[in-house]
């Protein structure tokens, strides 16, 4: 902490307040009807995203999963644009096309959210190519899960970059569950930074639920590939407070696990009480941002409520068969 300007570390308190709280809503949405499709909250991995994003420029490209909320919102989306989407509105993202699963936004460097698991790691190679062939010192942030560093495409992907020395940085959120499969169970000697090894490229362990040991880890990767020095592993060991989606009981974890992981990891409540130990903001302080924030999210609800249903006459435009 000591390395990052006040003012920095009271802007990734404020982005990991806002994940929390756009997170918390849309599950609420979820539940009276008025999202529809699938929705996985982010709730409790909000660190990852703020501390990796933090640590890139605008023109930055990053690669999501099927739990992007927490990416595109600290890569700096509209929220007003991302509640249209999941609205199923046509002034969302996609046009109220893609849902929950898939925003983007090219323009922020967010290249999409991605509804297939691993469906992102090969895209960073290509991304990845283009940023080498410009030459301006761009990188690509991908972000997949613990299930997805087990599929062939991984290694394939990983292997490549490693090879042309590509400016990637790999960020597995370990978050212990692919679904319901524990990753104690699926992941072979439970440390895939380790894997690192085998490309040759340099792999980090972090924990998920501190975003400032995060972010330190990803200053050190970002500039490592702005260098010309290829790519990095980074896992980030994390932890969801929900089930997969809102409908999911999670009756596959043990109940003192997450009672145990809510208490002692809230990446939320850790930043508050590090930045008010160390007299960085005070309380006040903290209450006016989530003020802020809540009426942030009070505006992108009533934009999207109040914004246009799309014309199903019009409803495949743009679509190829």
């Amino acid at each position: 902490m000591e390395n990052i300007s006040k003012e920095k570390q009271i802007e990734m308190l404020k982005k990991i307040i806002e994940i929390r709280m756009f997170e918390e809503k849309t599950v609420q949405l979820y539940q009276q009807s008025k999202i529809w499709g699938y929705l996985h909250p982010y709730i409790g991995e909000e660190a990852v995203a703020v501390g990796i994003c933090s640590a890139l420029n605008k023109d930055d490209y990053i690669i999501s999963t099927h739990r992007g909320h927490g990416h595109s919102i600290a890569k700096g989306a509209d929220l007003g644009k991302m509640m249209a989407e999941l609205f199923g509105k046509v002034t969302g993202y996609c046009k109220g096309r893609g849902g929950s699963m898939h925003i983007a936004d090219t323009e922020l460097g967010m290249l999409g959210a991605n509804g297939i698991v691993g469906g992102g790691v090969p895209i960073s190679v290509g991304a990845g190519l283009s940023c080498k062939m410009e030459g301006k010192s761009k990188v690509v942030v991908c972000f997949f899960g613990d299930g997805a560093a087990n599929n062939g495409v991984f290694h394939e992907s990983v292997n490549i970059s490693a090879i042309f020395k590509l400016p990637v940085i790999y960020v597995c959120e370990n978050n212990m569950y692919a679904i319901s499969m524990s990753s104690r169970e699926s992941v072979a000697g439970n440390n895939i930074a380790g894997r690192a090894n085998s490309y040759g490229i340099l792999g980090y362990k972090v924990d998920g639920s501190k975003v400032f040991e995060v972010y330190e880890t990803a200053v050190k990767a970002v500039e490592h590939a702005r260098k010309g020095n290829g790519p990095s592993l980074i896992e980030a060991q994390t932890y969801r407070f929900f089930g997969h989606h809102p409908n999911d009981p999670a009756s596959y974890r043990d109940k003192a696990e997450v009672e145990k992981e809510r208490k002692e990891r809230d990446c939320v409540i850790n930043t508050k009480e590090a930045l008010l130990k160390a007299k960085i903001i005070k309380q006040d302080e903290i209450d006016t941002i989530e003020k802020e924030i809540e009426k942030m999210i009070d505006h992108a609800v009533d934009f999207a409520e109040k914004s246009q249903e799309p014309d199903l006459k019009k409803f495949l435009t743009e679509v190829t068969s």
